[in-house]
């Protein structure tokens, strides 16, 4: 298991499914002042919509289903994002839906906070952890898959 310390400012991925964009336009614009405080990313549609909508700055990757979300993927692996709120579409099939389990599953091996719906964000964002320093500690799977029990 080794350590990965997040500072005081976040560095916060936004995702949205089509049909959940405008519940995260919504929860951003609520939690403008919080946010403002950290470091924004989004994938390419959600993040233009969020800049535009809250005049925020946020660093935009290609859309979803063109590797946006296997570009965020690539920046938590790196531990360049350590924060995930993704309000992804628990009714429609995606046609990158493999990308989206794929980056539920990095978010997890990397031990981020990933909210996936208002309640979870709200939650998440009034913890006093969000204006702290914070050690995340991620398995070591390689040794953890050796290991009898």
């Amino acid at each position: 298991m080794f350590q990965v310390k997040m500072g005081k400012q976040k560095h916060i991925a936004l995702v949205a499914h089509d049909n959940r964009k405008k519940d995260l336009i919504e929860w951003v614009t609520k939690n403008k002042s919080v946010l403002s405080k950290h470091f924004l990313y989004a994938t390419g549609t959600t993040g233009g919509i969020i800049a535009k909508e809250t005049n925020l700055p946020v660093r935009r990757y290609k859309s979803g289903p063109l590797g946006g979300d296997m570009q965020i993927g690539a920046r938590i692996i790196e531990n360049d994002i350590d924060f995930l709120v993704f309000f992804w579409d628990p009714l429609e099939a995606q046609p990158h839906d493999p990308d989206v389990k794929a980056l539920l599953r990095i978010a997890v091996l990397y031990d981020i906070p990933v909210a996936s719906n208002v309640a979870t964000a709200d939650f998440l964002f009034s913890s006093s952890l969000m204006d702290k320093e914070y050690n995340r500690y991620i398995i070591d799977y390689g040794t953890r898959i050796k290991r009898k029990y």
